[in-house]
């Protein structure tokens, strides 16, 4: 009897550790919920508020785009975060206007392997659903038009058809195709989203800019599990560069632009992964650097900011960069000829001629060289 109790005093005080466990991640849930809400309520008010507090016409025009991209990317995260409750009715979606007729089509038809249904009997088709999905190349609309056989069992009195294919944003229109060139064009090719509306007004379908902003907001949550990856691969490296350069925000309230900071962490050159993830950030405080490599101790290539100072003392080998030490010694032969600085200024030449040589090179020979050397 005493082991039964005993045993039975292990369970009860399991359970309620998984209870409480549970209990502190619904708080934490809850808590990341509020935050997100709160969020969405004060974009909202930047956008709808009433026209004494509102941004003036050239301040507004810098901010519709970035809103309405941030409206979305919220509202995604709150869906993510709010767990499914049951019995409650999923969120009216819009309807929406068809697709222009004119835009040319493309089938692509979805059907079981085998129209043979696991009791023997052969199915019959008996209807289809159809969903148009807005694809773009270059210049062209066109519209891909899945459908999705209907097949029945009579014997079975059942229904088969072949599961939706996941997208980037669920029952929406645009294919990865017209993502992919959204995005490319607005961050690698600099086009505004406003400037993209008129493009593709030109290719015969005007999308309104707010509608690419909400893409874009989507796409942003989407692709965090990406962000993650990468800076989880980042830290997993022996040497990184880091980088900070200002950007101007225009932050809420006083309706004046500040400085901020876009960090960069990039891999090595020599590394067999490329790979650069950015951290926005509204200042330039050493702690966001020392936030984003957490426990990371290898090599930091970064020029003399004082910001990193934190991390050399906690562990990082500082990597000093060359061409930060050149400056100094071309700036002080530039003033006054400085014999000193002009051998200083030899030295580094010799550096890079060596570099240029070795650049080339693949990495086991460059690390045989180096021994050898």
């Amino acid at each position: 009897m005493r082991a039964a109790l005993l045993s039975l005093m292990g369970e009860l005080a399991e359970r309620d550790g998984v209870i409480a466990r549970q209990g502190q991640e619904a708080v934490f849930k809850q808590a990341q919920i509020d935050k997100l809400t709160h969020e969405n309520a004060l974009l909202k008010r930047m956008k709808f508020a009433a026209q004494s507090e509102r941004f003036s016409a050239e301040q507004k025009s810098l901010l519709d785009e970035s809103l309405d991209e941030d409206l979305q990317a919220v509202a995604d995260e709150i869906e993510q975060a709010t767990p499914p409750v049951a019995g409650r009715q999923d969120k009216q979606v819009p309807k929406r206007a068809p697709l222009p007729a004119n835009l040319s089509r493309r089938e692509i038809r979805h059907e079981p392997e085998s129209t043979t249904c696991a009791c023997g009997c052969q199915m019959k088709r008996i209807g289809e659903d159809v969903a148009e999905k807005l694809d773009y190349a270059p210049g062209v609309f066109t519209v891909e038009r899945h459908i999705r056989g209907k097949w029945a069992c009579a014997q079975c009195e059942t229904i088969h058809q072949v599961p939706v294919d996941p997208h980037i944003i669920d029952k929406g229109i645009p294919t990865t195709g017209l993502l992919a060139q959204v995005l490319v064009a607005k961050y690698a090719d600099h086009l505004p989203l406003y400037r993209q509306e008129a493009i593709f007004g030109r290719a015969g379908l005007a999308i309104p800019r707010s509608t690419l902003a909400q893409w874009v907001g989507s796409c942003g949550v989407q692709l965090q599990p990406l962000v993650d990856a990468m800076r989880t691969e980042l830290l997993q490296r022996r040497v990184l560069h880091a980088d900070e350069t200002p950007v101007s925000m225009l932050k809420p309230g006083n309706g004046k632009a500040h400085r901020a900071y876009l960090w960069a962490y990039a891999t090595g050159a020599f590394e067999n992964i490329k790979a650069v993830v950015y951290d926005f950030c509204e200042s330039r405080s050493g702690e966001h650097a020392r936030r984003f490599l957490g426990d990371w101790r290898g090599s930091l290539t970064c020029d003399d900011f004082s910001g990193y100072k934190a991390l050399i003392a906690s562990g990082v080998t500082e990597v000093g960069c060359l061409a930060h030490a050149r400056r100094k010694f071309f700036d002080l032969h530039a003033a006054n000829q400085s014999q000193i600085a002009e051998v200083a200024l030899q030295q580094f030449a010799r550096v890079y001629e060596i570099e240029r040589e070795v650049k080339e090179i693949a990495t086991d020979q460059r690390q045989t060289n180096e021994a050898a050397a």
